[in-house]
């Protein structure tokens, strides 16, 4: 006997069957007759103006973030520090549309949707390709990491040729020279930064990014393909505060000074690796973005967010270049700090 697929209730209460046709034609009514009313009754366009407006306004921020100022609590940072998440707003005014069954919300949704597909969407393809000759990774390690050397296996273990820790403090830093001394033959630590390396360090000395003491670092490996600069820095951290807003002020003029001393390196290939607690598309960091490419926006997959690490919502652990090409970056596996390491692969022998 066949199985009967749709099957309908009688006014008798016995169950009779449903043809597919018949459930088809109804769904084609019903449409039909939203669309008249959406045609006819103005109500469908009245309702849910708010919500329209909100839509608009999201899409105006997204648009215009650079416009936002930063004279009240560094607003305009604040904002672009967590500019993706905006997104969220989508679906939820997108939700409340259909709810309130108004086609003015639901048209005016289109608009942020198509300004943070426009803004974002490429990121949310896998740019990485194959090849390399070098591999990058940067990691703030926290000063409070209660297992520094698992953190220094773990780092150790993702196979960078070149490895940048911060917020290294003077009671661990033996912990990870003996670490990762049987992976990286040199390395050099100046201040709470330090870097570990499989090919010959020289050049090696402190920046001042304008702090007091030292939080950056910079150093010439010497690759198979040719000498190149590395930066470490650790920017000051910035804080949210009810009665001062964003406040980022110190961490505003470091970064202007870590992007003089990267204007003025002499060699032409150079990587940037540290916490510079700011995103990419944080204005205040335009000193140094100005300068070098990300390679998570160049040749990453997806946000590549790193803190924190119980749940990544902004990339302030950055890893840029000038006069080499991206191949891939990505995040690697949490450990005992507050933050993610990232990583990238490099092409040396091409200048970008």
């Amino acid at each position: 006997m066949a199985q009967q697929a749709y099957v309908t209730d009688t006014d008798n209460g016995d169950a009779e069957p449903e043809h597919p046709g018949s459930a088809l034609r109804r769904l084609r009514g019903r449409t039909a007759r939203l669309l008249t009313d959406v045609r006819t009754d103005r109500r469908f366009w009245r309702r849910g103006l708010v919500l329209a407006a909100l839509a608009l306004l999201l899409a105006l921020v997204m648009v215009a973030h650079a416009h936002i100022p930063n004279s009240v609590g560094n607003l305009g940072s604040l904002t672009e520090t967590f500019l993706p998440w905006l997104g969220i707003g989508i679906p939820v005014l997108l939700a409340l549309g259909v709810l309130r069954r108004s086609a003015s919300a639901l048209v005016a949704v289109l608009v942020p949707l198509v300004v943070w597909l426009n803004v974002f969407g490429g990121l949310l393809t896998d740019k990485a390709t194959t090849g390399g000759d070098l591999t990058l990774a940067t990691h703030n390690v926290n000063a409070d990491n209660p297992d520094p050397e698992g953190t220094a296996r773990a780092v150790a273990a993702a196979g960078a040729d070149v490895l940048a820790l911060e917020e290294l403090t003077a009671s661990a830093v033996p912990v990870y020279e003996r670490a990762l001394a049987s992976t990286y033959e040199y390395h050099a630590v100046q201040g709470t930064v330090g870097l570990w390396s499989k090919y010959p360090l020289s050049g090696v000395r402190s920046v001042d990014i304008k702090l007091g003491w030292i939080r950056a670092m910079r150093a010439t490996v010497t690759t198979p393909t040719g000498p190149l600069a590395v930066y470490v820095a650790h920017l000051p951290s910035v804080r949210v505060k009810l009665e001062a807003g964003f406040t980022a002020r110190q961490r505003d003029h470091s970064a202007d000074a870590l992007g003089e001393a990267i204007a003025d390196e002499r060699l032409p290939r150079t990587a940037l690796l540290g916490d510079l607690n700011g995103t990419m598309n944080d204005r205040a960091l335009n000193a140094v973005t100005s300068q070098l490419r990300s390679t998570q926006g160049a040749a990453g997959s997806g946000f590549g967010f790193s803190w924190p690490a119980s749940f990544p919502m902004a990339r302030i652990d950055q890893i840029m270049v000038k006069g080499v090409e991206p191949v891939s970056s990505w995040t690697l596996p949490e450990t005992g700090s507050d933050h993610l390491p990232v990583a990238a692969r490099v092409d040396l022998s091409t200048h970008s």
